[in-house]
C-alpha cells in the first residue's frame, strides 16, 4: 500500500456535488449533506490501517462537530472489485461497527473521488458553511498507530470553521494509503 499525503489546502475552492449511495440505501448531494456551519467530506475505507486506527475517535468527533452545526459525510471511493474489505457489503458492517452518525456513500464510479482529487484514504475536506473549502489536512498526528493523548487537529480546524467561516492558516497534510483506482 503506497503512503501518500494531501496537497495543502486550496481555501476558497467550491465542493464539487455528488449524489451517491448510503449503506441504508438512501442516495445523498452535497446540499443534503451540509449543515448550517459546514461540512466535512471525508474520504476514507474500511481495510486502511489510518483510517481504523482513528475510526472511533473519528465517529466521536463527527457527533461533537455535528453539534456545532458542522455535518459530515464518509465515502467510500475504492475499487471493491480487486479490494474486496471494500465491498458495499463491509461497509455497512464498518459504519455500524463504528457507530457512524453521518452517511457512508459508495462512489462505484470514483467520479466523486476525481472531481475532489481526493488522494488517500484518510482524506479530509472541511468546507464552510458557503461550501469554500478551509480544511485540508490531517485527523491528527497518529498515523498508524493510535495516540489517544494526540491533539485533535481535524474537530479543532473545524469547529473554528463552525465559529469563524476560516479554517486555520497552519495545517499538516494527511498521510494514508493511496486511494485504490479502477484500471
Amino acid at each position: 500500500m503506497p503512503e501518500l499525503t494531501t496537497p495543502i489546502c486550496n481555501f476558497g475552492w467550491p465542493a464539487p456535488d455528488f449524489s451517491l449511495p448510503d449503506v441504508d440505501g438512501r442516495d445523498w448531494s452535497l446540499r443534503n449533506c451540509l449543515g448550517g456551519r459546514g461540512l466535512l467530506v471525508m474520504f476514507i475505507c474500511n481495510h486502511c490501517p489510518y483510517v481504523i486506527a482513528i475510526a472511533d475517535r473519528l465517529a466521536e468527533d463527527c457527533r461533537q462537530l455535528a453539534d456545532a452545526g458542522v455535518n459530515s459525510v464518509a465515502i467510500m471511493s475504492n475499487d471493491a472489485m480487486t479490494y474486496p474489505d471494500d465491498s458495499f457489503e463491509n461497509m455497512k458492517l464498518f459504519a455500524a461497527k463504528y457507530r457512524f452518525s453521518f452517511p457512508y456513500l459508495f462512489d462505484e464510479s470514483q467520479q466523486t473521488a476525481r472531481a475532489y482529487d481526493a488522494v488517500c484514504t484518510p482524506d479530509f475536506f472541511g468546507f464552510n458553511g458557503d461550501l469554500q473549502l478551509q480544511y485540508r489536512g490531517r485527523f491528527d498526528s497518529s498515523g498508524r498507530g493510535a495516540k489517544p493523548n494526540a491533539e485533535r487537529e481535524l474537530l479543532a480546524a473545524m469547529l473554528h470553521v463552525a465559529e469563524t467561516g476560516q479554517g486555520p492558516a497552519q495545517q499538516n497534510a494527511s498521510i494514508g494509503c493511496s486511494l485504490k483506482w479502477k484500471a
